[in-house]
């Protein structure tokens, strides 16, 4: 009786990639990235409180360049307010990650927010593994090179 051969698992992301993206090109992003990494493009303190809906592209007019879309955001009520008067941040932030003038204004939707649990922040190494870690890098000529390699080491040590 033959062996059956190896079976690699593969990671869920990898094997629903083409659903979620097929999901999110329905809503008109073009990438999920702005959805999934909104806090980073957007920034935490407008992230908190707003999460992006649907990108809205207007329909093409032949030999007229196209025009940009309007980015439609979830915004929780009392944040709508802060949320337009930020709308000039928002949408540079927004076509800096896109490299390219993508957006060009926000349309806001009044609606609460899906919370998500944020991962706890890792504690700081302990300093005397730091220093121990440190010991070993006499080698590394920058300092705050130094100090950082030590705080991984220290961090992948604790792990």
């Amino acid at each position: 009786m033959a062996k059956p051969g190896f079976i690699s698992a593969k990671p869920l992301s990898v094997l629903l990639s083409d659903v979620f993206s097929d999901a999110y090109a329905k809503q008109g992003f073009a990438a999920r990235e702005l959805v999934t990494r909104w806090a980073e493009i957007a920034g935490p303190e407008i992230a908190v409180h707003s999460q992006p809906l649907k990108m809205q592209w207007p329909r093409p007019v032949e030999g007229q360049p196209q025009e940009p879309a309007t980015l439609v955001l979830r915004v929780e009520g009392p944040m709508a307010l802060e949320i337009q008067h930020s709308s000039d941040v928002i949408l540079a932030r927004v076509n800096r990650f896109f490299g390219w003038s993508a957006v060009g204004r926000l349309a806001l939707r009044q609606a609460p927010l899906s919370r998500r649990k944020l991962a706890a922040v890792p504690r700081p190494p302990d300093p005397k593994a730091v220093a121990k870690v440190a010991e070993t890098l006499s080698a590394v000529e920058d300092e705050a090179l130094r100090a950082a390699l030590a705080r991984l080491g220290a961090s992948i040590k604790r792990n």
